[in-house]
């Protein structure tokens, strides 16, 4: 199918990378899945349709190489899932340096440097996603905790606006994504939402956005949330 849609979810080996694969799969897309270590629910999602390549995008090497793997891939979605939450519950004092610096370089750092390597990778009217979340809104920060994560996300919204404002004349779209919250690993038993639920909805605002510009902040809704 010549106009097939063609995604690159990066961090797609458990949870919502994964559910997003496979829902992008079953609406028939091509997908390239991205892991850091073998993962066996993509080995269980094994079709034509779907590529899977390791990497993590805290490796600039890896990155790299990557991307001269990818050299005859053209994509239309480009998704930085990954991420992390190391000792997201305790008080800024009481996280490490180096931990408190490492969330904050995978997830804000490593995902605008993922996005600005694979630029040339983005189909004409591309989209450019990246995984978000609701705490990184500094105006709807109303409980406080999380507090590392919460500044990490914020940074990544900020370098995301930055970012679609330096490629603005390339004419592609960025979307930065709030999940909700989701019965993963990171979200916990007691979270709102399945992950079936929140892919299928994140699928839907990104198949409503693709050849659409500028930059927006939305849950899986689509509902545009607070800066």
């Amino acid at each position: 199918m010549a106009d097939r849609k063609n995604a690159l979810i990066v961090g797609a080996s458990r949870g919502l990378g994964l559910g997003l694969v496979e829902t992008f799969l079953q609406r028939g897309w091509r997908v390239t899945a991205t892991q850091r270590s073998p993962s066996p629910g993509l080995a269980a999602l094994a079709s034509d349709a779907l590529r899977v390549e390791t990497a993590d995008i805290d490796d600039d090497v890896a990155v790299a190489a990557l991307h001269d793997r990818l050299s005859g891939e053209r994509y239309d979605l480009v998704f930085v899932v990954a991420g992390v939450a190391t000792q997201a519950h305790e008080p800024l004092h009481a996280v490490p340096r180096d931990v408190a610096a490492q969330v904050y370089l995978t997830n804000a750092i490593s995902p605008i440097r993922f996005a600005e390597i694979f630029l040339d990778r983005l189909a004409p009217k591309g989209l450019v996603a990246f995984m978000s979340s609701i705490l990184g809104s500094v105006g709807l920060n109303e409980s406080g905790g999380w507090e590392n994560y919460r500044a990490s996300k914020a940074a990544l919204n900020t370098l995301a606006r930055s970012f679609e404002i330096r490629h603005r004349d390339a004419g592609l779209g960025v979307l930065l994504m709030h999940p909700g919250w989701v019965r993963t690993e990171m979200g916990g038993a007691d979270a709102d939402i399945d992950v079936p639920t929140s892919v299928a909805g994140m699928t839907d605002v990104i198949e409503g956005h693709l050849g659409r510009t500028g930059c927006v902040y939305v849950d899986y809704t689509g509902k545009t949330l607070d800066w």
